[in-house]
């Protein structure tokens, strides 16, 4: 897969170039609030930064594993064979250590609406896992 552009409009919708928006997300700096976590992994997803959802997944995931190569893969996988569409926030429920997103994430697969919540540990706001909505 090519490198996503820095000086592209960011995966999130933010309306901002990738290289000042997610991007500075993926290159290390901590999200303020899980709504900037969930936009920079969607983001993630969308141009392929494996190891930015590795290192943002709640050890209590489904998908956390210490096996990171197999993990890295997979979400390489997902990331290649889908084309990121878009993505629209509908609530986000903040919270000092535990806090919701719901979002619709128009994929080339079709729409994902999920419910996402989120963990604040050690200073760092981490996935933890969703209920999917059709």
């Amino acid at each position: 897969m090519a490198k996503f552009s820095p000086n592209l409009p960011c995966p999130c919708g933010s309306g901002n170039k990738y290289k000042k928006c997610c991007s500075l997300y993926h290159k290390g700096m901590r999200p303020k609030n899980a709504l900037l976590l969930m936009k920079s992994r969607y983001s993630a997803f969308a141009t392929n930064e494996s190891l930015y959802i590795i290192k943002t997944t709640h050890p209590d995931n489904s998908d956390y594993t210490l096996d990171t190569k197999q993990w890295k893969e997979s979400v390489e996988t997902f990331s290649t064979q889908t084309d990121f569409l878009g993505l629209e926030i509908l609530e986000f429920i903040d919270g000092t250590h535990e806090a919701f997103v719901t979002f619709r994430a128009k994929l080339s697969s079709g729409d994902l609406i999920e419910k996402s919540r989120f963990l604040l540990e050690s200073g760092v706001w981490l996935y933890v896992d969703g209920e999917i909505n059709y």
